[in-house]
């Protein structure tokens, strides 16, 4: 795993129009901002913290050491840190009587790189996990923790066993923003009661949903942060969700048992797909090397109607019938009502739909009880649905009516004064003036064939912000696509990657990633093997992910296993 860096992103024929038409306000910019590099220091104390530190609204339950080895990593001992717990803003629910609180943990390490690193967490939150900044990548082989930063990890205001915690209105905005908002100017006067400063830089980052926190982040707390890694954003959360029940509903019409939805579309029938697209679009990088690089010159190659062999008599793997065609159609064309306005993203076509974890998501995760349904019916919706529907997620999700209930997640009702459209996602996404102002950089990667938060839907963010700033959003934001890589991690990819070292180099010291070298984990990757790595490849294949609209374009020479024979063209 290796990280480039090189001179700014160059400008493209329609990134050459946008600066002409904004070239007679550009004397408006403010000047570039170099942020300058952190300096170390050395932990002062750490069970002493557990009475010592005060700050408003919070209990500190434990401080203690851990020694040098307590934690490893990628098969190497993690250093010697304080373990500090805590909570804050304790309350008990007017709305449903139960006990909220903040809950965190922070690890900081004896030796201090001087940053500081806000680990945003997946899923509906609920869970502290441990703080040692490993979100980046498939199994990062050097965590934050290792490099240094002290780390926060968070449950985001409630705990698992609260999962109805969506019925109270302020569980519901810590869990959208307000949690980051809190635990932000604690954490960094907790750092500073130990090392005897407070951080010189601040980074916040995550995957998921923890890479919606830092999108969210990046528009409401800008002020706070220095470095931004956002993977696999679901920043669109609430859409994505509702799009989960568009796409379980497409499924059971086909599926031959409906508590089963992956009938509609199981494993050897994806393979069919996958290999169909891999026949159409592979090579058009340049390289037959079971990636597809270049996602929008597959998207007129590649036709799932006229490409996929259409099953004349019984289904038997090696073919589609019509009706399974236009359900694959549905799901990748995006949610829509009954009037055909869309309702969430389009998804782009991607060998990667024939893994594992695209079926989870797109079969189970969208009608189990712990996942999309609970989310939308309780969380999202204003007002929320009876709890009832936890008996029948799958009904549930079945009968969901795109048309009356999916506009519920940006509705208000009662005590539920702000909508999930407001609390989930980042107000004004494409104007980032507090970010690029003041030298601050953000990183986003996102998988093509991540199965819940669509690519396109991150590609349409990044082209929008793009033309606010006049085709110079490259100048603070850049946004890596990945082939093959399923959500946050998985899929025939190169999924190892080290965003947070990148994002380091750029904010202190001015050097923009040009390309970032990724791995695939193979047998024998000591930060976890992935199972979809084909059989064919190196185990340790190396791609350049590169800057959009940038694709990796092999070089006519080199081996197909190195990051070397591509280019970013």
């Amino acid at each position: 795993m290796r990280f480039t860096t090189g001179p700014a992103l160059p400008l493209g024929l329609g990134t050459l129009a946008l600066l002409s038409l904004a070239a007679c306000g550009g004397g408006d910019d403010p000047a570039p901002v170099q942020l300058s590099a952190a300096q170390s220091a050395t932990l002062q104390s750490c069970t002493a913290l557990a009475t010592a530190f005060s700050f408003p609204g919070t209990t500190i339950t434990g401080a203690t050491v851990a020694p040098v080895g307590t934690l490893t990593n990628a098969g190497s001992p993690v250093g010697e840190h304080c373990v500090v717990t805590g909570k804050m803003n304790e309350r008990v629910s007017a709305v449903d009587g139960q006990t909220y609180a903040i809950g965190f943990e922070m690890r900081l390490p004896k030796d201090w790189s001087g940053r500081f690193l806000y680990q945003g967490n997946g899923g509906t939150d609920g869970a502290v996990a441990p703080a040692v900044g490993g979100f980046s990548g498939g199994g990062p082989l050097q965590n934050g923790l290792q490099q240094g930063f002290a780390v926060i990890s968070s449950d985001a205001g409630h705990n698992g066993s609260q999962v109805l915690f969506g019925l109270d209105p302020q569980a519901r905005l810590d869990y959208g923003y307000q949690a980051v908002g809190a635990l932000t100017p604690m954490a960094k006067a907790l750092i500073k009661a130990a090392y005897g400063k407070g951080p010189d830089r601040s980074y916040i980052g995550g995957t998921s949903n923890g890479g919606r926190h830092t999108m969210v982040a990046a528009a409401r707390y800008a002020d706070q942060y220095d470095g931004f890694v956002a993977l696999s954003p679901g920043f669109n959360l609430p859409k994505a969700a509702v799009a989960q029940l568009y796409g379980a509903q497409q499924w059971a019409k086909v599926a031959t048992d409906v508590k089963n939805l992956e009938t509609a579309l199981p494993q050897n029938e994806r393979q069919l797909v996958a290999n169909a697209i891999l026949a159409k679009c592979d090579a058009l990088d340049g390289a037959a090397d079971g990636l597809v690089q270049d996602v929008e010159a597959c998207r007129t190659a590649f036709d799932v109607v006229r490409d996929v062999p259409t099953c004349i008599a019984a289904r038997d793997g090696t073919c589609l019938t019509p009706a399974q065609k236009s359900a694959v159609q549905s799901v990748y064309a995006g949610a829509r009502n009954s009037k055909g306005e869309a309702l969430y993203s389009r998804w782009p076509f991607d060998p990667g739909m024939a893994a594992t974890g695209w079926a989870d998501w797109k079969f189970r995760n969208s009608v189990g009880n712990t996942r999309d349904p609970l989310a939308v019916a309780f969380i999202f919706s204003s007002p929320p649905a009876s709890p009832s529907v936890l008996s029948d997620t799958l009904s549930y999700a079945l009968n969901f009516n795109m048309d009356t209930d999916a506009p519920k997640i940006f509705a208000t009702s009662g005590v539920y004064a702000e909508s999930a459209m407001s609390f989930m996602t980042p107000p004004n996404p494409t104007k980032l003036d507090t970010l690029r102002d003041r030298g601050a950089k953000m990183i986003v990667i996102h998988g093509n064939s991540d199965p819940v938060f669509s690519v396109d839907d991150t590609t349409a963010w990044y082209e929008g912000l793009n033309t606010q700033y006049g085709g110079r959003a490259a100048e603070f934001t850049r946004f890596f696509r990945v082939p093959g890589m399923g959500h946050s991690r998985g899929g025939p990819a190169t999924d190892q990657f080290d965003a947070l070292s990148a994002i380091v180099n750029w904010v202190e010291k001015g050097q923009a990633p040009e390309r970032i070298v990724a791995s695939a984990r193979g047998a024998g990757n000591a930060g976890g093997v992935n199972a979809d790595v084909p059989t064919t490849w190196a185990p340790n294949r190396t791609r350049p992910l590169c800057p959009y609209p940038q694709v990796a374009r092999y070089n006519g020479s080199g081996s197909l296993e190195s990051a070397d024979s591509f280019s970013c063209k």
